[in-house]
């Protein structure tokens, strides 16, 4: 029998009835029995956060070693800069090609299933990568970072979609973000600053991935937790409602939503143009940190991964805060515009300073200013998008389309540092180049809220959210209907340019593939 949680009931007001809608617990006919609970408790909620974040730890602690090793990999197997590249294009190429069908299969079977099959795939692909590294295999890592990818591209909608289908935006959404990325951090702190003590103390490279391996098989036990956790909790409790527009949030859907990926709303697409650049440059740059560290400060590989991984994951204590800020103040435009601002900054001071204080600056410019972006534009996405239940499909454009513009500029800047000796003198003008765009592009959306009510809504509070949302309600009704022909043209036109820019990735890697046999 259901127990009787002792979260407050929270009411909303229904935009169309102008009935109460109660999301957390309803009376029984039977006066002899207890209230069946609607809504889940705060307790399951914190619970399933937790185990999560559990699960994000182990997978970010694996994503942070092969960029803290790329000295090592280079010269251990004998590869050029050209070559490294693919290895991280090799998995975005993956993704590019099944991230779209994952995210439409993720709204439609819900998150937990599919963070279960994915981290064991996950498994497998280490066992390969460490085995390629065992024996000096070039080609075998290829195959187990594609692996690896296939069973990525199933887990990373997969915990952000039950998130949403917990949490409204401005009510634990971006909280929950900050969390379980708060704690990824930690995780990807303690792999890419352990990765090359590891190698060194045990005097074998290859060790360093079977540690990975070791951290996948915890992972998978979390995800075995999870999964009959969030069972469990799915036949127990009613879904919630969102305060704000009286939507129902569910983790899974009643149909496939093919059609809805092709007329997401116009707010949606400008904060992904955000994201192209400005993620991007992160990822890159963050991949070839620690290189660039050993060049430029003199120091050894021990030191620069514990260096850059201080730079890149220091700040995962303001992660958390930042959620807990953008649910109640919202103004995720203006956190957007700090982000974009401050890595600028940093990628600034990364080409045109080479001393030990200037790059020492720029490191710890970028590692504040970076802490502001991934909560914020997924938040942003949750936030923009009319409906909850497309949220995997609508998460999964975000993943495809960065890892489409990651293949074309890690290609490129892998080709430039070859054909300059190895230097990131040509490199780090490509970091600038993205930088800039991101911050055009964050100016662009602060002068346009103040006309649009659509994209000012990503800076309301959570009191004006909740007061505003018979509005919301009625732009999506006008968005649909009086203005619905437009937006849908709109909305095409943008998917069309994503599926140019996903072409234009894999000729890039193809393109790399054969420059890289060329050497």
């Amino acid at each position: 029998m259901a127990e009787k949680s002792s979260e407050p009931a929270m009411v909303v007001d229904d935009a169309k009835s102008g009935n109460e809608v109660g999301v957390e617990s309803v009376s029984s006919n039977d006066d002899n029995s207890p209230p069946a609970v609607i809504g889940v408790p705060l307790s399951w909620k914190l619970t399933s956060i937790l185990l999560v974040s559990a699960i994000g730890f182990g997978s970010h602690w694996s994503s942070g070693i092969t960029g803290a090793m790329k000295s090592t990999i280079k010269r251990k197997m004998k590869i050029n800069n050209t070559k490294f590249a693919l290895l991280d294009a090799s998995e975005d190429f993956m993704v590019t090609v099944l991230m779209l069908l994952s995210g439409l299969v993720t709204d439609k079977i819900g998150g937990a299933g599919a963070i279960l099959y994915g981290n064991i795939i996950i498994t497998i692909g280490s066992i390969l990568v460490a085995a390629s590294a065992q024996t000096l295999s070039y080609k075998l890592m290829i195959v187990g970072r594609v692996i690896q990818a296939l069973g990525d591209i199933s887990t990373q909608i997969a915990q952000y979609k039950i998130f949403s289908s917990w949490f409204p935006p401005n009510h634990g959404f971006a909280s929950t973000l900050g969390l379980e990325l708060g704690i990824g951090k930690i995780g990807a702190f303690v792999g890419k600053s352990s990765a090359n003590i590891i190698s060194k103390n045990t005097g074998n490279f290859a060790n360093v991935f079977w540690a990975a391996v070791g951290i996948n098989v915890f992972t998978n036990l979390m995800t075995g937790v999870f999964y009959l956790f969030t069972r469990y909790a799915n036949k127990k409790f009613i879904p919630t409602a969102d305060p704000a527009t009286g939507e129902k949030l569910t983790e899974k859907s009643e149909r496939w939503n093919f059609k809805a990926i092709l007329e997401l709303p116009w707010v949606f697409w400008v904060v992904m143009l955000f994201s192209l650049f400005e993620t991007s440059t992160a990822v890159v740059f963050s991949q070839n940190a620690t290189e660039l560290a050993e060049m430029r400060l003199g120091i050894s590989n021990v030191t620069a991964g514990w260096y850059t991984s201080l730079m890149q994951y220091g700040g995962f204590f303001i992660v958390p805060l930042l959620g807990i800020f953008i649910d109640l103040y919202g103004n995720r435009i203006s956190i957007l515009a700090f982000c974009g601002a401050g890595v600028f900054t940093a990628m600034c001071l990364v080409n045109w300073t080479t001393s030990l204080a200037g790059t020492s600056t720029a490191f710890g410019i970028y590692a504040f200013a970076f802490c502001f972006g991934p909560t914020t534009i997924i938040d942003s996405i949750r936030t923009s998008i009319w409906d909850q239940n497309i949220f995997g499909s609508a998460y999964a454009i975000k993943i495809t389309m960065n890892n489409a513009m990651n293949i074309i500029v890690r290609v490129i800047t892998g080709r430039l540092q070859d054909a300059d000796s190895d230097s990131y003198t040509r490199v780090t003008i490509v970091y600038v180049f993205l930088a800039a765009c991101s911050v055009a592009v964050s100016i662009a959306l602060i002068a346009v809220s103040f006309r649009s009510i659509d994209l000012r809504r990503l800076q309301w509070t959570r009191k004006q959210r909740v007061k505003n949302g018979t509005l919301i309600n009625e732009r999506k009704d006008v968005f649909e209907g009086e203005n619905g022909e437009r937006n849908r043209g709109v909305s095409k036109w943008c998917f069309g340019a994503l599926c140019a820019l996903v072409v234009g990735s894999w000729v890039g890697y193809f393109w790399g593939v054969a420059a890289g046999k060329s050497y």
